[in-house]
């Protein structure tokens, strides 16, 4: 069973950075990805942000984060990273990384895999 652990959440102020972290345990698998999703408080779904595979050098981002967030991976560690620069409080939610086997996408219904969440607040 895939195992998901996202950490580096916390509160910032807007136009600060964080990062975080999506650590993938417990499959085997040739051809993989992790997508990171969020939602906002008060939304019923998930909204894409950024996705990566693991066995190609594809990597998308949601229109609203590009140019801020940076995707990225390290396949030795089986994780993830969001480096998320220039916050805004729109950016504020429940983070979760999840996984598929197969191509990135940045749809929440293509994963089947999903961590706990970290929560990202930002603020003034």
């Amino acid at each position: 069973q895939v195992q998901l652990v996202e950490s580096g959440g916390g509160l910032v102020q807007p136009g600060e950075s964080l990062t975080l972290s999506c650590v993938a345990s417990g499959f085997t698998a040739d051809y993989w990805s992790i997508g990171w999703f969020r939602q906002a408080p008060g939304k019923e779904e998930r909204e894409g942000v950024s996705c990566i595979s693991f066995y190609n050098s594809d990597k998308y981002y949601a229109r609203s984060v590009k140019g801020r967030f940076t995707i990225s991976r390290d396949n030795d560690k089986n994780t993830a990273y969001l480096q998320m620069n220039s916050l805004k409080p729109e950016d504020t939610g429940v983070y979760y990384c999840a996984f598929r086997r197969g191509a990135a996408t940045l749809l929440p219904t293509d994963y089947n895999d999903w961590g706990q969440g970290t929560q990202v607040s930002v603020s003034s």
